[in-house]
Formats: C-alpha cells, sequence, structure tokens
C-alpha cells in the first residue's frame, strides 16, 4: 500500500510487474500397480531409484510382473516412479506381543509410518524380523533422557530389531534398527512406542486394548528375551561347574531332533560374572566334540560366542555351517549350578522371535477388484490419490486377468480425469499379428486418446531364473523410454525410432516384418521391431484412438502427451487468477503469462511453424469473456498451439536423368 508522504524528501515504493512466471510440471512420472513382496498396502509411494525399489518392495518376485516392469523403467531411463502394492487374502502382517505383566507390554508389527500414520507392512518377509531387549542402558540421572528425573534404572531397556534373510544356504543379518534407553512411561521423552514408530523402517510398535501401564514402572522383562538369565548378587561359584546344553536345530520343538551336550566351565581365580564370559563360552565351545552331537549341530557349539549385556548372558550359536537354521535355539540347563536366575531359558541364536508370534502371510492371486480398489476409501488404484501428480500408469498384472478389460476401461478413464497416460499390455498368449488383430477386435472399446499398446512382449533376462530370457510385459520398458525421450528431446518428440533403443530386452516374442508391421500401424498398434545395427526399438508412436479409420485429431502419442503436459501446467499456473478483478488489467496479465511459457516452448522447438504466431495463441479478453460471464465470475482463456507431429513415412523420389544437364 503507498504511504503517505508527510515529509520532504524520497519515498520508495516496490510495484508489481504483473509477471507471475509458469514453469512446466513433470511429464514422466510413471506409477504401477500390482502386489509386490513388500511393502505398504494400498499407499502410494514415491521412489526414485531401483535401489528404492528393492528397500521399500523387496525387489524383483516371480508372482510380480510389475517388479520386473519397474526394473525395466529405470534401466530405461526412468527417473521418478510411484508404486501402489495391492493384494488378496491370506494376506497378513508378522506381529508378536512381547509382555512382562502389569501392563508393561507392548505388541510389534512389521510395518512403516507413512505420512504421519503407522501403516503395516504384510508379507511373509515379516517372518525374518528378530526382537530382542537387553537392559545394556545408561546411568541415571541424565538430564537428556529424564530431565525431570521421574525414571528408574530398571524402567530402561534397548530394544534391537534384525532382519534376517537366507543367502547362499546361510543365515545373514540385512537390515538392524537398535533403540536405546526406552520405557513405556506415558510422556517420557524416550517413550518406546514414540521413538520406534518415528525412526523404524522394519517396525511399528502399539498398545491396542492395553491399560496405562503402572507408576512406578516395574522393570521391563518380557518373557525369555534372549539371554540366560539376569545374574544374581553374590560370587561367582568355585570352579569348576558342571552344566548341560540341549539344542534344537531348528528350533520346531520336541519332536525335532535335540542334542544334548555337557560340560564343565574351569575358571581359576575368577571372581566377577563378566571375567567368567571368555570361560563360559570355552567351555560351550569345547562342548561340541560330545558324543551325543551330530555333525549338524556341532558348528553351532564350536562357532558359539556369549556375550554379557546388561547383567545377562546371551549365547549366539555359531553361524558358520551351510545348513545353518536361524530358527535353532539352546536351552542352558545349568543356569542354577552356574548361580544365575531363570535356570532353563531358551535362548535364541540371533534374535529372539516370541513363539507366540503371528506368522505374515503374502497375497493370493490378484483380481479385479484388488487392483482397481474404491475411490472413496483410496484402495487399490485409486490409492494414487494421494499422489500430487503421476503422468503414466502401467498395470501389466492385468494382461493375464479374465477382468482385463474392465481393470483397463476404469483406467482410462481415471487417467482421463487426471491427465495421465496408460500404457496398455498384452497377455502372453498374444503372440502373433493375427492374435493382436483378434485382441484389437475384442477389446474395441478401450480405444482411448490416453492410451497406447504395443507389440509383441519383450523377452528380459530373469535374475530369479538364473538369467533366462522371460517374456515380459513392455509398459516398464515403455514407460522408461518415455521418461529418457522427454529428459533429451521433449514430451513433443515421439518415443520411437532408431535412437530409442529398449534397454535390457535382448529378444522380442514375435520378429514382426515390414509388411505385417504395415498391417497393425494403421490399426494404432505399436511395434516394436528388431533391426540390424539398430537392435531392438520402438516402431511405432500411436494412441489407441490412432487408428486410420477414425480420423483422430490425437492419432498420435507425442502430440497427445504434450497436449496432456499443457493443459496440467496451465491448471496449475493459472490458479493465481482465481478471485482477482475480471477485467481487462487481469485478461492482459494472463495473456503476457500464457505467452511466455508457450513462447519459452517454440524456443525450443516444441510447435509448427517459424514464428510465435504461426505456432500458438491465447486470446482473454471482450470476445472470449462477455459482460454476462463476467456477472458470473467467470474468466475463459482460449489457448491454440500447432503440435509437432511425427514424421511416420518417409517418401523419397528417385528419378533417372534422361541425359547430361548442361551447367
Amino acid at each position: 500500500m503507498p504511504v503517505a508522504p508527510t515529509y520532504p524528501g524520497v519515498y520508495i515504493e516496490e510495484v508489481p510487474s504483473g509477471v507471475r512466471t509458469i514453469t512446466g510440471v513433470a511429464t514422466s512420472i510413471a506409477a504401477f500397480v500390482d502386489r509386490f513382496r513388500r511393502g505398504p498396502l494400498d499407499e502410494a509411494v514415491r521412489l526414485f531409484s531401483l535401489a528404492d525399489f528393492e528397500r521399500e518392495f523387496g525387489g524383483l518376485d516371480a508372482t510380480s510382473e510389475a517388479s520386473h516392469a519397474v526394473q525395466q523403467f529405470f534401466l530405461n531411463g526412468g527417473g521418478e516412479a510411484v508404486v501402489v502394492r495391492v493384494g488378496t487374502g491370506p494376506i497378513a502382517t508378522a506381529r508378536l506381543r512381547l509382555d512382562s505383566g502389569a501392563n508393561q507390554a507392548f505388541e510389534v508389527r512389521a510395518g512403516r509410518r507413512i505420512r504421519g500414520v503407522s501403516v503395516d507392512n504384510p508379507g511373509t518377509w515379516g517372518n525374518g524380523l528378530r526382537v530382542e531387549v537387553d537392559y545394556e542402558t545408561v546411568t541415571l540421572p541424565n538430564a537428556s533422557i529424564d530431565p525431570d528425573n521421574l525414571l528408574t534404572q530398571g524402567e530402561l531397556f534397548n530394544l534391537t530389531i534384525s532382519e534376517v534373510e537366507l543367502r547362499n544356504g546361510r543365515m545373514a543379518v540385512v537390515n538392524t534398527e537398535t533403540y536405546r534407553n526406552l520405557t513405556l512411561r506415558p510422556g517420557a521423552r524416550t517413550n518406546a512406542l514414540e521413538v520406534v514408530n518415528a525412526a523404524s523402517r522394519l517396525v511399528q510398535l502399539n498398545r491396542t486394548g492395553l491399560a496405562p501401564a503402572a507408576l512406578p514402572n516395574p522393570p521391563f522383562r518380557p518373557a525369555a528375551t534372549g539371554t540366560i538369565g539376569i545374574v544374581p548378587p553374590g560370587a561367582v561359584p568355585a570352579s569348576p561347574i558342571a552344566f548341560t546344553i540341549t539344542i534344537d536345530p531348528d528350533g520346531t520343538g520336541p519332536a525335532a531332533p535335540v542334542n544334548i551336550a555337557t560340560g564343565s566351565v574351569v575358571h581359576p581365580g575368577v571372581t566377577t560374572y563378566a571375567d567368567l564370559r571368555p570361560h563360559l563360552e570355552a567351555a560351550i565351545r569345547a562342548a561340541a566334540t560330545d558324543p551325543a552331537n551330530t555333525a549338524a549341530t556341532r558348528p553351532l557349539l564350536a562357532g558359539a560366542t556369549v556375550q554379557f549385556i546388561g547383567g545377562a548372558y546371551r549365547i549366539l550359536l555359531g553361524r558358520s555351517s551351510a545348513g545353518f537354521d536361524e530358527r535353532a535355539t539352546v536351552s542352558f540347563g545349568g543356569a542354577a549350578a552356574i548361580g544365575l536366575t531363570g535356570a532353563g531359558v531358551t535362548v535364541g541364536p540371533q534374535m529372539f522371535a516370541p513363539p507366540a508370534a503371528t506368522a505374515g502371510a503374502d497375497s493370493g492371486a490378484l483380481t479385479g477388484p484388488a487392483i482397481v480398489g474404491t475411490q472413496a476409501a483410496k484402495t487399490g488404484m485409486y490409492a494414487l490419490e494421494d499422489v500430487d501428480l503421476f503422468n503414466i500408469l502401467c498395470i501389466p498384472a492385468a494382461a493375464e486377468l479374465a477382468a482385463m478389460n474392465a481393470i483397463y476401461a476404469e483406467a482410462e478413464t481415471y487417467c482421463e480425469a487426471k491427465r495421465a497416460f496408460l500404457i496398455i499390455d498384452i497377455a502372453r498368449s498374444v503372440d502373433d499379428p493375427d492374435d493382436m488383430q483378434t485382441w484389437l477386435t475384442a477389446n474395441a472399446n478401450l480405444r482411448h486418446r490416453n492410451a497406447a499398446v504395443y507389440f509383441p512382449r519383450v523377452r528380459v533376462p530373469d535374475p530369479l531364473n538364473l538369467g533366462r530370457l522371460e517374456s515380459r510385459a513392455p509398459s516398464g520398458t515403455m514407460a522408461g523410454l518415455y521418461a529418457a525421450t522427454d529428459v533429451a528431446r521433449g514430451v513433443w518428440k515421439a518415443p520411437a525410432g532408431t535412437d530409442v533403443r529398449l534397454r535390457n530386452v535382448q529378444d522380442l516374442d514375435y520378429i514382426l516384418t515390414d509388411r505385417e508391421n504395415g498391417a497393425l500401424n494403421p490399426l494404432g498398434v505399436n511395434c516394436l521391431r528388431n533391426f540390424p545395427i539398430f537392435g531392438n526399438i520402438a516402431w511405432g508412436a500411436r494412441t489407441l484412438d490412432g487408428a486410420d479409420q477414425i480420423a483422430s485429431e490425437w492419432k498420435y502419442v507425442p502430440v497427445r502427451r504434450f497436449a496432456l503436459f499443457l493443459e496440467e501446467t496451465l491448471y496449475r499456473g493459472t490458479k493465481w487468477v482465481v478471485f482477482e478483478p475480471n477485467d481487462e488489467p487481469l485478461w492482459a496479465q494472463i495473456r503476457l503469462n500464457i505467452g511466455a511459457f508457450l513462447h519459452g516452448l517454440f524456443r525450443q522447438g516444441a510447435f509448427q511453424g517459424q514464428t510465435p504466431r504461426e505456432a500458438y495463441f491465447v486470446k482473454c479478453d471482450r470476445e472470449t469473456t462477455t459482460q454476462a460471464d463476467i456477472n458470473l465470475g467467470i474468466v475463459n482463456i482460449l489457448v491454440g498451439f500447432a503440435p509437432l507431429k511425427p514424421a511416420e513415412f518417409v517418401i523419397v523420389r528417385i528419378q533417372q536423368m534422361a541425359g547430361q544437364i548442361p551447367t
């Protein structure tokens, strides 16, 4: 607001220029919907690399067509993807409850926090999670943990979450998270639920259905936390100390083979339990020579280690044997003789999962309703409602389902509403040009300006099958090529031609001839071809509305995607217009800002025409917005553009010269 001059001098005012720069939106964010090994259910997760996908969704899965499509997307130049995991019964989340009584309990569930909400991460992957509680905590008081000095040392505990996985016959720890100095006291800075749920990418904790923990909190010591027992006060028993060890190699209980070894701890001059640790470890390893042990269990004892943590011993069985089972357990029968409490407590080899844990389960076969979901609940495909923007939608699993037509029909409607483009896949059974023409006839209702289909399917190496070539849906590959072309040339360039090579594609399901290509192209089918020198390339750029007989203005993929880009950009870039005075000053600003944006595209070669006047126009004045429109609060903006269309047919005329032409 201008400052009223009250004294002689110079006054400075800033006058708005009226320029509101419009920035083009992204054009190649690809969305994938399918079942996966892991990941939150019915949640849209944004990924920026193949490593992100492997971390969040478990990487390649033999039962997930989209897992291979995501890999192809990133390998072919894709930079940003949105993945939605869907599933059907018997999908379940691995969970367990740690309880030491007096409401000192919580449930551990496989999951993570997304957008501030704890969500489950179902699947059998969660069965590899191991949870351990120990008490090697800091000595209170500590103002950073307990500023009010309310906690007692016995309340604090550490929580370690590990994910184990079978690799080359051995169990390996692939992820570990440790949270120290936790408590169940409500409101404490290190409250276990608040600390773990905010930071963990493996589990979430909850106390659903439990009353508040008693105050002052008793020590949190859930049954079977992975220790032999708590060291009591007093002196270490005299040397030697006899003990027995019972080993269950696969942790399945008394019905499984059980080996019992005996031994004794020789510890001359040892007076503390901490100093007793190496002697106990040596005695357990020496017990491996007991004749009662089989060849399978001897390495478990011979490679065992003993830790002294938080006033308790912990045994880790040896992991060197190829047949090591991470469920193997050991019971220390001589705990009372050694002077420890908790005689006979079972100890896990690495991380302990209580036997009452509920196992996770993977999804069953996908169905149409599971993929599509419901828009109101934001499930299935409609989980993308939580995403600000996506441009390309791929649902490769739909190609093999009986409900394929219904799934893709609803996906086309959704893409139209979201100004996105759908790449439709064909089933493995569609493996020659005749089958492709039959598919087009049977699915004529899928012809849409926001969709394209490619033939044939591609053959890529499968790391899960020793690198053998497998037939895969081409949507992920083509989505990556769309992205690479957008970056290199622009969304107005057709994602096809000799420079659009299909990376990681070693073969095609069918090798087309020129005449076969010529039969499919006029029908709106984009062909994938194999040419000498160039290899496997995309050789078509038509939408499903691009059959010659339809004569659609949206015949070509780049034209339609460029129009969607302009629509989304102008939709977002002109929101400042709302509630502005609807008169000529506003209209001039609109013409200025949209015109500047389109002129930038013109300079990049996005339009036909030698001059801006030939390439585009922006009209917003008394002709487009009448007084009746103004009275209704409407401003009408008319934008026209001359799109570039691909040189689909190159005709070279050759003429023989009749004779020498004089110069």
